[in-house]
C-alpha cells in the first residue's frame, strides 16, 4: 500500500480520520506518513510467502522424485497423471511453476561443486591440436537399389580451423565407425593430437558414475595407439564439449543433403567433395577468418600418418552347424571343412568371427590347435541383405554331395503288368512307355488303364450305375481284356 499517493487529500484540507477511510488504515497510520516529518519509506503489508498452503504441497515428494529420474519430464505430463492417479485437482500453471523452481534445484544439487547450472567454460585450441566427432541420422535417402536402408553421415571437424570432414554409411558398427576415421585422417593429411567423443558404445566400454575413470574399448585404445592421438571422453549429457562438430552435423545436412535424392554412397561422398571448396571459401563467424586460410595451419600441425593403416574388426564367437555352416547378422557362412593344417572342423566347434568394412573372417581358437595359435578356416564377402547363404564349394569339397545315389528296377523279377478289368469299369485303353534302366537292361512295357471321370463319380455314388451292356459290347469288352 502506497500511502503517500493520498496526499493531495491533506493538502486540500482534509482531515485524517477522512484520509485513512480513504486509505484503508488508521488514521495515526495517515498521520505518520503523511505529516511534513514522515519517514521515506513507505509502509508495505508484511510477505503472505509461506503462510499459506499451496494445492501443490501435498505432491511435491512424487514430483521431484519423477524430475530426479527425468529432468526433462514435461508440466503438462506431470499435472496429468497427478489429476489421473493422485487426485489433485489444482491447475496446471501451479504445477508449472513448481517444477521451474524444482528443476532449478535438482541441477544445483545434481552438481557436486555446486557450480551454476546452464553454464560452461570456453575454451580455445592451437592448430593441429583437437577434432571432434559425432554422428548423424540422415533417414532413408537412397532410391532405387538402396531403398528403404537408413543412411548415417561421419562427422569429423578440426576445432582450430572448423575444416569439416563427412562420409556416409549405412552401418555405425565397430569397424565401420574407424574405418571412417582412416578416411577424415587421409582427407585432412594427418591426425590431430586429441579426439573428443561422446560416450558412444564403439569408444566407451561401458559406462560408469561422474567423476571415475571412463574404460576404453579395447579396439578404440589400439587404434589410437596406432595412428598416435589421445582420446577425450566428455561427461554424460555435455553435448557443449563438442560444439563444433554438433554444429557442423546440421550445416552438412541443410548445404549437402537438403532437398536431394541419391542413389549411392559414393553419390553422397561426392556431394560433400563438391561442396567443400564452397565451405572452405566461407570467413567463419567465430574465429573470423576464412575457413580455408585457417585450414591450412590446422592442418600443418598435424601428426603424420603411420606407415601402416590399422584395421579395426569386430569380434564374435559362434558354433559350427552340423551343416559346416556359422550364422552372423541372419545370414550363413560356409566354413572348411578341413582346415590348411589338415585338421577337420567338427559340428558344434566354436569359433571366431572377425567383422570387417566388407569382409568376414572365421578364425580357428587358439585352444583348439596344436600350436596354441589361431588359423583362418574362411574369409567372405559381407552379405549384401539378411538371409543370404555365402559358401565356398572348396569348403565342401570333401563333404558329401549325394552323386552316388542310384534307383533301380530288376526286370528279370518282375513280368510287365497288364490293366485288369474292374467291375462296372468301362474298357480300360491301355499304354506302353519304355524306361531304360542302362545298356544291359531291357525295355520295360507298364499297361497303364484309363478311365473317364464319370466312372469315379459313380463309385462315390454321386451318379447312376450305367446300364448293362449289350451281348456285342460285352463280347468285346471281354475279347480286349484277354487281347491285353
Amino acid at each position: 500500500m502506497d500511502i503517500r499517493r493520498y496526499a493531495p487529500l491533506r493538502a486540500a484540507g482534509a482531515s485524517w480520520k477522512d484520509i485513512a477511510a480513504q486509505a484503508g488504515c488508521d488514521w495515526r497510520t495517515a498521520k505518520k506518513y503523511l505529516s511534513p516529518d514522515a519517514p521515506a519509506v513507505p509502509p508495505r503489508a508484511t510477505s503472505r510467502a509461506g503462510t499459506v498452503s499451496r494445492l501443490v504441497d501435498p505432491f511435491t515428494d512424487v514430483i521431484d522424485a519423477w524430475l530426479a529420474d527425468d529432468p526433462g519430464l514435461l508440466a503438462t505430463v506431470i499435472h496429468e497423471r497427478l489429476v489421473a492417479d493422485y487426485g489433485f485437482t489444482g491447475h496446471y500453471q501451479r504445477i508449472k511453476v513448481y517444477c521451474a523452481e524444482a528443476r532449478r534445484r535438482i541441477e544445483l544439487e545434481s552438481d557436486a561443486q555446486g557450480r551454476p547450472p546452464g553454464l560452461h567454460r570456453r575454451f580455445e585450441v592451437v592448430a593441429g591440436a583437437q577434432a571432434q566427432v559425432d554422428w548423424g541420422d540422415e533417414g532413408c535417402l537412397l532410391v532405387g537399389a538402396g531403398a528403404g536402408k537408413k543412411v548415417y553421415s561421419f562427422h569429423m571437424t578440426l576445432s582450430y580451423s572448423r575444416d569439416p570432414f563427412i562420409c556416409f554409411t549405412t552401418s555405425q558398427d565397430l569397424a565401420t565407425f574407424f574405418d571412417c576415421h582412416r578416411r577424415a585422417f587421409a582427407h585432412f593429411g594427418g591426425v590431430p593430437a586429441t579426439i573428443v567423443y561422446d560416450r558412444t558404445k564403439t569408444v566407451v566400454r561401458r559406462h560408469v558414475a561422474p567423476g571415475r575413470a571412463v574404460p576404453l574399448h579395447p579396439q578404440a585404445a589400439a587404434f589410437a595407439e596406432h595412428y598416435g592421438f589421445a582420446i577425450d571422453v566428455l561427461a554424460a549429457h555435455r553435448p557443449t564439449g563438442k560444439g563444433r562438430v554438433e554444429r557442423q552435423v546440421q550445416i552438412g545436412r541443410d548445404h549437402v543433403l537438403s532437398g536431394r535424392r541419391f542413389s549411392s554412397l559414393a553419390e553422397l561422398d561426392a556431394a560433400f567433395a563438391a561442396w567443400v571448396p564452397i565451405r572452405r571459401g566461407q570467413v567463419h563467424r567465430t574465429h573470423g577468418e576464412v575457413i580455408a586460410v585457417r585450414a591450412v595451419r590446422d592442418h600443418a600441425a598435424l601428426g603424420p600418418l603411420p606407415q601402416f593403416g590399422y584395421a579395426v574388426t569386430e569380434t564374435h564367437l559362434r558354433r559350427v552347424g552340423r551343416d559346416a555352416l556359422i550364422s552372423f547378422a541372419g545370414s550363413s557362412y560356409s566354413v572348411a571343412a578341413r582346415a590348411a593344417d589338415g585338421r577337420v572342423t567338427k559340428a558344434g566347434q566354436r569359433v571366431e568371427v572377425r567383422v570387417g568394412v566388407e569382409h568376414l573372417e572365421i578364425w580357428r581358437l587358439p585352444v583348439d590347435s596344436p600350436d596354441r595359435t589361431p588359423m583362418l578356416l574362411a574369409r567372405h564377402p559381407l552379405a549384401a541383405v539378411r538371409g543370404q547363404m555365402i559358401v565356398d564349394p572348396q569348403h565342401w569339397a570333401e563333404l558329401p554331395d549325394g552323386h552316388t545315389r542310384s534307383t533301380t528296377l530288376d526286370i528279370t523279377d518282375h513280368a510287365p503288368v497288364a490293366a485288369q478289368q474292374v467291375p462296372g469299369d468301362p474298357t480300360p485303353s491301355s499304354v506302353s512307355g519304355s524306361m531304360v534302366f542302362g545298356e544291359s537292361q531291357a525295355a520295360l512295357e507298364v499297361m497303364v488303364a484309363r478311365r473317364p471321370l464319370a466312372y469315379y463319380d459313380r463309385l462315390a455314388g454321386l451318379a447312376a450305375p450305367p446300364e448293362p451292356a449289350t451281348t456285342a459290347e460285352t463280347t468285346t469288352s471281354e475279347s480286349l481284356v484277354g487281347a491285353a
